[in-house]
């Protein structure tokens, strides 16, 4: 069963968050997939990751182009793995495929978007009964996660 995480966005964007979460999760030796709801929304975060931080770039690519298997982050509105990821991002109301061929998932949501937080909480009840180990983050005013549940 994978680890599943859900980020409550209360101080910060999902273009702020995400790329540090992404960071992480590739410094781990991970491949990730970052599911959004829309296909607007996927390649916003396309041009996004290029350009988040002046010395920086995360290495990635859409489901649109060639070769999705050998990219270490991958952006889709599909519920597939090509890459072989071992964390998969749910973003901006994607639905979540089946989660068990993932180490972890991580559910991040707009606190101030009442619509995502209602799918948060339901994303949250049917994972809790799929036996998933589930735990709830939310922002502190510094930018931190904090531990909730």
């Amino acid at each position: 069963m994978a680890d599943v995480l859900f980020y409550h966005l209360t101080e910060s964007t999902l273009e702020d968050a995400l790329p540090g979460l992404l960071e992480r999760s590739v410094d781990r030796g991970w491949r990730a997939v970052v599911q959004t709801g829309t296909e607007e929304r996927r390649d916003a975060l396309d041009q996004h990751l290029w350009t988040f931080r002046d010395d920086s770039f995360l290495a990635h690519a859409t489901d649109r182009e060639a070769y999705p298997g050998e990219q270490p982050i991958l952006l889709t509105t599909g519920d597939g793995n090509p890459n072989d990821a071992k964390i998969r991002f749910l973003v901006d109301g994607a639905v979540p495929p089946e989660l068990g061929g993932y180490e972890r998932a991580v559910f991040l949501f707009d606190g101030h978007d009442a619509a995502q937080v209602e799918a948060a909480r339901g994303h949250w009840k049917t994972m809790k009964d799929a036996g998933h180990a589930v735990t709830y983050w939310q922002q502190t005013p510094d930018r931190r996660w904090e531990r909730k549940a």
